[in-house]
């Protein structure tokens, strides 16, 4: 791995970037505010109480726009022609605490640097109690496509625990209002495992989700991650940790009653009705597309290249003023790096993973997997069975040995 962190990327640039990769081209955008932190998240946001008059979401516009325009101005220096924009993503964070204006001024700046094909799919992740139905009208104006909504279950308790604010039933009702506005394509979350729910909860929840009418639904089992809220309470045995055999069966109630209502696995945790209602955006990550990540702490990749931006809006915004990439280090993957990630995340699709993309070792590891019932050979491709998605960490592990 050839990588150098910052403060040695003295031009706050990425010197190897030179080209695209050749596959589809993305951009995410990172809005980092959010009204509460929820006890399980660690990702990079921040409330107002813990900004204070450091950076708010005017400055942070302000740096967003800059950033577009530096990334857009290094791309046009390529050899290559800046592809068309396929998908964009806006996530955080809480994006839609932006409103719909907000979130149309982000796009129109997004417009404002790079070409999007006129197929293009623009996502916005919403906190269910911070939209509304005028809100999905002007998101649908503005010039989105697809909105996905964090309901993690419906059950009070299990989202207290989460330390989630929206009331159990606001996540369908948003649903709701955005297939009434127009939009088509419709994601729920849900978290599975948190301590103290019940089959029944999840069956609630599953119940919910489907009464909703949505065309997408990603599942996620609860990790308790290092630092949060939930970790301290695991650790002084106020709550228990995730049980494997109850994220087991959970995930297989979940893939049961999803795919009786139409509802396929394109991905481990992700089920859609449709080829058309797949996530385009996070397709392109598992397949191996190029993205620019734009926003405090976000992750880009393009021609092999990987960086990611300083964390805080306040330093984010005094970066991209200092002119250049707001890049707090980045990394040219290596072949072995490269072949590593491909074997990850292929073998988590329903596509499932060109047997020709793995080396010798792989191949004869392939062939124990399929052995042992984890996977089948699909034409030329190596595919998970229902056993296999349970123990698809085992399965990457095996063929990476």
């Amino acid at each position: 791995m050839t990588e150098t962190v910052d403060p040695a990327i003295t031009d706050q640039s990425v010197p190897v970037l030179s080209d695209f990769g050749g596959g589809a081209f993305g951009i995410y955008v990172h809005v980092p505010f959010c009204a509460t932190r929820c006890g399980y998240c660690d990702f990079n946001t921040y409330t107002a109480g813990e900004l204070g008059t450091s950076a708010s979401p005017q400055s942070w516009f302000e740096a967003l726009r800059g950033e577009l325009a530096t990334a857009a101005a290094r791309f046009d220096a390529f050899p290559t022609a800046t592809p068309q924009v396929e998908t964009i993503f806006v996530g955080g964070g809480t994006p839609s605490l932006l409103g719909g204006d907000g979130l149309a001024n982000v796009l129109s700046a997004v417009r404002d640097n790079f070409t999007l094909a006129a197929d293009a799919e623009v996502t916005t992740e919403s906190n269910p109690e911070s939209t509304s139905p005028e809100f999905f009208e002007r998101l649908l104006e503005g010039g989105f496509t697809r909105v996905s909504l964090g309901m993690q279950s419906a059950a009070l308790h299990v989202l207290k625990v989460l330390d989630r604010t929206h009331t159990p039933g606001r996540a369908v009702a948003a649903a709701r209002e955005a297939r009434a506005a127009g939009f088509e394509h419709v994601n729920l979350d849900l978290i599975y495992g948190t301590p103290g729910e019940r089959d029944v909860d999840l069956d609630a929840s599953l119940d919910a989700v489907l009464a909703a009418g949505v065309d997408h639904v990603s599942a996620y089992s609860l990790i308790v991650e290092d630092g949060t809220a939930l970790a301290r309470r695991v650790r002084r045995g106020e709550l228990p940790a995730p049980d494997d055999d109850v994220l087991a069966a959970r995930y297989e109630r979940i893939d049961s009653r999803l795919e009786a209502a139409g509802l396929r696995w394109y991905e481990v945790s992700n089920w859609a009705a449709n080829d058309g209602a797949r996530c385009r955006h996070n397709l392109g990550y598992w397949d191996g597309g190029d993205w620019l990540g734009a926003g405090p702490g976000a992750h880009s990749h393009v021609g092999g290249v990987r960086w990611w931006n300083v964390k805080h809006p306040a330093r984010y915004a005094d970066r991209v003023a200092d002119g250049g990439l707001p890049a707090a280090g980045w990394e040219a993957l290596t072949d072995e790096e490269r072949y590593t990630e491909r074997v990850m995340l292929t073998a988590r699709l329903r596509t499932g993973l060109p047997l020709d993309d793995l080396d010798a070792d792989g191949r004869v590891a392939a062939a124990r997997v399929v052995a042992d019932g984890l996977a089948l050979r699909r034409g030329d491709r190596l595919v998970l069975t229902d056993r296999g998605r349970l123990l698809a960490d085992a399965v990457v592990r095996t063929l990476l040995t």
